[in-house]
């Protein structure tokens, strides 16, 4: 590698680990990958905007997992429809909810456009949280909950603008508009207390508490804007911080109990998943899909997910378009072998439960 390139990398490593202004420490990841599936020419496509998450990130600046959340879901929707289907993720990590809508959903809504296009999916406001988290941890003194009422207040105005400018500009044909929710990363991390004190009591405060309405609240905004625009909500925080068996004794699956009502009020919500639910959370490295098995659904960073099979070039040098065929061909039950193994499988089928029966 030429210095001059080395260099280059290397500051654009450090800028994107270490970088201070929020739209400073952004990376873009664009990916195209069809599934090939044998037999059939017809081809279909999944449009995903977003930013680290659906971009499928895993700590390089080069690459980024083939099969993330939207990749998983083509696949499903290659066997559905017994097409091929393109998964087109447009995408950038690190973007707050402003810089996914503003550059990606509005300044590339072509790719929504194309008149083969029949899902849209979109996720943010991930970066919005883990800022406020930041900039509360670093406070000293009188502890200012400011930064997360702005995160909450930008995540609604971003949410509810995507949702409006997907439904006035995606083609007429698109069948499907799902949005996906937020996990909570770091929930065991976040067990501590903070530095700053409450300006009520004069104590510190326990962090996790501290963030978990936060979250709650624009986890509900989210599916609750989703069902008065004619979206679908994959409730990713129920998928991931929710046991797949009733550990509660309370008769229903946890990671079931745990997802939102549709017409729920905040209030409700907020409260079963603070309150009533609370002892049933769980940090999503360890996603117990039965009393005596759990899989880590986090990888290292302690925030993005873990993901299946190879990686793809997306980011400094550019993005990858390409196909091949399918790792499964056929579900049983609606699920591929791994689909509770890996947290971009399981995402994946989130979406994937609110496909339609054809295209």
């Amino acid at each position: 590698m030429h210095t001059r390139l080395r260099s280059t990398l290397m500051a654009a490593v450090a800028l994107f680990a270490f970088g201070a202004p929020a739209m400073a420490n952004t990376l873009t990841q664009n990916v195209s990958w069809t599934i090939d599936r044998p037999g059939t020419t017809t081809k279909y496509r999944i449009v995903a905007y977003g930013d680290s998450i659906y971009a499928g990130y895993n700590g390089s600046v080069t690459s980024a997992a083939k099969y993330s959340a939207p990749t998983v879901d083509a696949e499903y929707l290659s066997a559905q429809w017994n097409a091929d289907i393109e998964s087109v993720r447009r995408t950038k990590s690190g973007a707050i909810a402003s810089d996914v809508y503003e550059n990606k959903i509005v300044a590339e809504r072509s790719y929504m456009q194309a008149s083969n296009t029949r899902v849209v999916t979109f996720e943010m406001c991930g970066n919005d949280g883990l800022q406020a988290r930041s900039s509360f941890k670093s406070q000293s003194g009188t502890c200012n909950d400011a930064v997360l009422t702005a995160a909450e207040n930008s995540c609604r105005t971003y949410v509810a603008a995507a949702m409006d400018y997907i439904n006035a500009n995606a083609y007429a044909g698109v069948k499907v508009k799902v949005i996906s929710n937020l996990h909570y990363p770091g929930y065991t991390a976040d067990n501590t207390q903070s530095s700053c004190k409450d300006p009520n009591t004069g104590a510190t405060v326990n962090m996790q508490q501290k963030f978990l309405p936060s979250l709650a609240r624009i986890n509900h905004m989210m599916c609750d804007l989703a069902r008065q625009k004619g979206f679908k909500c994959a409730d990713n925080f129920a998928q991931y911080m929710g046991a797949d068996y009733d550990s509660n004794g309370d008769g229903v699956v946890d990671a079931e109990a745990l997802r939102y009502v549709d017409g729920e009020s905040q209030a409700s919500y907020v409260n079963r998943i603070v309150n009533t639910l609370r002892p049933t959370i769980r940090d999503a490295n360890a996603k117990f899909v039965s009393a005596g098995s759990s899989y880590d659904y986090i990888q290292s960073d302690d925030t993005h997910p873990t993901y299946n099979g190879s990686t793809v070039s997306a980011g400094l040098f550019g993005g990858t378009t390409g196909s091949g065929a399918p790792r499964y061909t056929s579900f049983s039950g609606g699920k591929n072998p791994i689909w509770n193994q890996f947290g971009h499988e399981r995402m994946g089928w989130a979406v994937s439960v609110y496909n339609t029966p054809t295209p």
